[in-house]
């Protein structure tokens, strides 16, 4: 028995490690919703531990070792109601009351049947595979196959192999004839000892996720233009360069290259606070002018880029035509009168083998052709210019 009891101190010391590192988790990371659910999934398990430890301290043994299951298995559906919202499987939540409210009173019927029948034993170690296999399905139905992903979906189908192996060796080895006897058998000890085990690398399993989520948000965040919303030099380079590695010799696509003319005259005249007004509506007209598979960046102050994947230079130049006249309808006049915004447009193909880096050279001197030639136009490299109307 003391063997027993010191694995269910070491379980509840290691589940409130989880509650802890969960709950910095709703605290700080980007999954607060979801690290608040595991934290308390992980709290109320904990208790079953408690009650299982009072068991031969105390008179009331069928009321903690009823309480024992209906904290362990509480806690097992609120991990599997967090884990299936998490990745995006939608079960309703009656579905998880009728799971809970089935097991505690199979718990209740079963309470009084000898322990190590396959009745109670299948009877009881069922509830818990199906919560495991309902989270093992989440995550393996979601489109996430991380490696972080992927050690989460093993821990979890290995942790609902346990509950039916459980069954089985209860039966075969004899798991005492009550719920005190329980706690002086072998098997106690062994399915405390892997289920400590499992607990372990569950949770280390579900603490990756959380990590991965954080790193991909904090390298999300930083490709991100704070001020106009868009992606910035790095993101846009992040994102067109594997559409250039997987291009074909011959629809690699194109890219644009924006400028806002006159730029720094609104910032003298009118202020910073207009001049990044501008550069937020320059970036919204890019947004929703530009095609749906387009990637839109601010690469520099007032200098803004497109790439289009899959087409000509001649569709490419209407496209930065058709920006050209959006942005020139765009008004400034609560904040400027007689001020309108114009752009000028390098337009560059690309090829396949082509690097963006040459692209941009090439769209760069497009730009500066239409700006040198008076600006509010758009230049094709190594072509002719269509002049603003």
């Amino acid at each position: 028995m003391d063997a027993a009891f010191s694995l269910l101190v070491v379980n509840f010391v290691i589940a409130q490690i989880f509650v802890l590192a969960f709950g910095v988790v709703a605290l700080k990371g980007p999954s607060r919703r979801s690290g608040l659910g595991f934290a308390v999934a992980f709290a109320v398990a904990s208790l079953s531990a408690v009650c299982e430890a009072l068991i031969p301290l105390t008179g009331h043994v069928r009321f903690f070792a009823i309480g024992a299951f209906v904290t362990l298995f509480g806690g097992f559906c609120l991990l599997a109601r967090s884990i299936t919202r998490h990745y995006g499987l939608r079960v309703p939540g009656g579905v998880f009351w009728l799971l809970f409210v089935s097991g505690v009173f199979t718990d209740f019927l079963i309470y009084d049947l000898p322990r190590g029948t396959v009745v109670h034993s299948v009877a009881y170690q069922t509830p818990f595979f199906l919560t495991m296999a309902l989270s093992a399905v989440a995550v393996y139905r979601s489109d996430r196959r991380s490696a972080a992903d992927m050690t989460l979906f093993s821990m979890l189908s290995l942790g609902a192999a346990f509950f039916p192996l459980k069954a089985y060796v209860a039966v075969a080895v004899g798991a005492g004839a009550t719920a005190s006897g329980y706690l002086l058998s072998k098997f106690a000890l062994v399915s405390q000892g892997l289920g400590a085990v499992l607990i372990v690398a569950t949770g280390l399993a579900m603490v990756g996720v959380f990590v991965k989520e954080a790193i991909d948000d904090a390298v999300a965040k930083s490709d991100i233009d704070p001020l106009s919303g868009i992606f910035n030099r790095r993101g846009f380079a992040r994102r067109v360069t594997p559409h250039l590695e997987r291009a074909n010799a011959t629809a690699a696509g194109a890219l644009i290259l924006a400028d806002i003319d006159h730029f720094k005259r609104i910032n003298d005249n009118f202020g910073h606070h207009v001049g990044d007004i501008v550069i937020q509506a320059f970036a919204r007209v890019l947004r929703e002018a530009a095609p749906s598979d387009a990637e839109v960046a601010r690469i520099g102050g007032e200098e803004f880029a497109i790439y289009i994947p899959a087409v000509d230079s001649e569709l490419a130049r209407e496209c930065a035509h058709n920006i050209r006249g959006a942005v020139s309808s765009v008004s400034l006049g609560q904040f400027c009168d007689n001020e309108t915004i114009t752009a000028s447009f390098g337009v560059a193909s690309i090829f396949g083998g082509d690097t963006l880096e040459r692209a941009m050279q090439r769209a760069d001197t497009a730009l500066y052709a239409a700006k040198a030639a008076g600006r509010d136009q758009v230049h094709l490299a190594g072509g002719s210019q269509v002049l603003a109307s």
